[in-house]
């Protein structure tokens, strides 16, 4: 299981939850690791996990993804290090989940839009280059809180909705240069959701039982692995594409 062996993979909000599970998948099959959090501690854990059990080079950086500049250095660090990128994952996303849209504030609003979309942007621009040399991709993550319309996500759905929709265009305008971008929908237990479960417990139980297949995603083995082949070259030919990962929620045409 080396399909990604030589390649460099950034991974937002890698130490911890999904992030953690995409990075699992991804050093698995033989790809070194950039990581990227908010909390050095746990970035720590995370490399040391990573490393011993799977026998890639890790490199954890703290970075807010909403400070232009720090994403600048993690790339460069990354080159630095590497030599190259091959594929950006945007996962992280910070939001006031839970408040209704008429309750939210503009700080709140700014918190998911810059942790969320701007991000995105930044990393996604900055990575270009190294991207188009590697003929690299990029995987966003977005959500079925827009998709869907889910109650009290309103800034997260904004944030979401706007990495889907950049995501789309920068498919087209880097498909020429070989860079392909697609967009996950997971349906993981995160912490967002478990605050989510708390402030609407009965819309939470509802979710579960439109799941048809009856549980949320593992991030390794249901989020990870697709990840994984969204980034081989099993997926050559994908691009501008979102994939709902939601065990059959949602079902759309």
């Amino acid at each position: 299981m080396n399909r990604l062996a030589g390649n460099v993979t950034i991974i937002t909000g890698g130490g911890k939850g999904i992030g953690f599970g995409l990075a699992e998948a991804f050093a698995e099959e033989g790809s070194n690791l950039v990581i990227t959090g908010r909390t050095e501690s746990r970035l720590l854990a995370a490399k040391e996990k990573l490393e011993s059990k799977y026998g890639v080079e890790v490199l954890p950086i703290v970075a807010d993804g909403a400070d232009e500049e720090a994403i600048k250095r993690v790339v460069a660090a990354a080159v630095e290090k590497f030599g190259k990128i091959t594929t950006l994952v945007n996962n992280a996303q910070v939001s006031k989940s839970g408040v209704p849209l008429v309750e939210h504030s503009k700080e709140d609003f700014d918190l998911a839009i810059y942790s969320g979309l701007y991000a995105a942007f930044f990393y996604m621009r900055e990575c270009f280059p190294y991207l188009k040399e590697s003929k690299g991709s990029v995987i966003n993550f977005a959500s079925g809180a827009g998709l869907f319309g889910k109650l009290g996500q309103s800034s997260y759905a904004a944030a979401k909705e706007g990495i889907r929709g950049m995501s789309r265009v920068a498919a087209a305008e880097w498909g020429p240069d070989g860079v392909r971008v697609n967009v996950v929908c997971p349906l993981a237990m995160t912490e967002s959701l478990e605050q989510w479960r708390e402030n609407f417990p009965e819309l939470f139980e509802k979710t579960i039982q439109g799941i048809p297949l009856g549980r949320f995603a593992d991030p390794k083995e249901d989020i990870g692995r697709v990840c994984v082949f969204l980034a081989s070259d099993d997926a050559h030919y994908v691009t501008g594409e979102t994939i709902t990962l939601q065990g059959g929620s949602g079902l759309r045409p």
